[in-house]
């Protein structure tokens, strides 16, 4: 789905969504992300080799196309089960995905009946919305629409929207270092939390082990384009990385250069951590606005004693503001 023209389209990043989406566009991984993640024994009811993508690609009345999330369907029962993820791939948090989710689902909606799948007479299907988020900061924003809006008169309480989602905070969930094993959902959890390259190492070749059956060739290149597209690079900037359409090279790469990489990625591992904990501090001393609009100047700072001058000057400023002014200083320092 194409994002509204507001303030959520500077959430995106090019060119790293299409490689999530691309996992998730596979039955193992929406299987594993269910059994896995998604609470409760009504599960079982659930016929998991029946798991089909559908069409996420809508289109409402004033023409705006909504087509970056994934829509799968599975059987439960005699009906069919909708599960829709919306994949949150910024650290930045969406204080109306509530009302997204709503709008998102109706569309859903509309299009099973445009399509003729719901005839009139018939129940909607249940629809299991699931956002993904792998920010730096926890999420704070509602996972239900209700408390978003205003009593106003008695009367109009039996009028009031009611829309949730179930949110799936991926780092808060490998921090505990409670996840599921040998689920493919919580090898890519982990691997976004990991800190240094022998932990990243262990994972990837646990993963190579689990995809080794023919079925899972096309698995194993959406992996191995996530690792060269988005992981590594995030790890190694301004290193150049081949890439490789198959997970044992990316191993074999990485530990060709795991002496000449270590200290740049461990290095890059603690510049995380220091920007995580700035970010927490800025949201709670000045707030969501200004944590924000920290984000995208913190991601230009990797040197550990500007992070470190960074925090003692958070201590030291009265409001946003000052915080903000002296966040764009530093990074203009040379």
């Amino acid at each position: 789905m194409t994002e509204p023209k507001d303030a959520t389209a500077k959430r995106r990043e090019p060119g790293h969504d299409s490689s999530y989406k691309l996992l998730y566009s596979h039955a193992a991984m929406v299987r594993d992300l269910l059994r896995g993640f998604v609470p409760g024994d009504w599960l079982a009811q659930l016929d998991l080799s029946t798991l089909e993508p559908q069409s996420s690609s809508y289109v409402t009345d004033d023409l705006r196309d909504r087509a970056d999330d994934i829509i799968w369907r599975v059987r439960w029962g005699e009906e069919w089960l909708y599960i829709y993820v919306l994949l949150e791939f910024q650290s930045t948090i969406d204080h109306w995905m509530a009302v997204r989710i709503l709008t998102y689902i109706g569309l859903l909606y509309q299009d099973l009946i445009r399509a003729e799948q719901v005839k009139v007479g018939e129940p909607l299907p249940p629809v299991l919305p699931v956002v993904l988020y792998n920010g730096a900061s926890p999420w704070t924003a509602e996972t239900r629409l209700e408390p978003l809006i205003g009593q106003g008169p008695t009367i109009l309480a039996p009028y009031r929207s009611q829309q949730g989602y179930l949110l799936l905070d991926e780092r808060r969930m490998a921090e505990k270092d409670d996840l599921p094993t040998r689920n493919l959902c919580s090898a890519l959890f982990q691997l976004e939390g990991s800190r240094g390259v022998q932990q990243a190492l262990v994972i990837l070749k646990a993963l190579i082990v689990w995809l080794s059956a023919p079925e899972h060739d096309s698995l194993r290149r959406a992996f191995a384009q996530w690792f060269v597209r988005v992981f590594l690079p995030r790890r190694l900037r301004g290193v150049s990385i081949p890439s490789f359409n198959d997970l044992a090279e990316v191993y074999a790469m990485i530990t060709d250069n795991v002496d000449s990489w270590a200290d740049q990625w461990e290095q890059q591992g603690i510049s995380k951590t220091g920007h995580h904990i700035l970010l927490r501090q800025v949201h709670r001393r000045f707030g969501e606005a200004a944590a924000e609009q920290s984000k995208a100047l913190l991601d230009q700072i990797t040197d550990l004693e500007r992070f470190e001058e960074l925090a003692d000057q958070l201590l030291l400023c009265a409001d946003g503001e000052a915080w903000l002014a002296a966040l764009r200083a530093a990074t203009t320092k040379p």
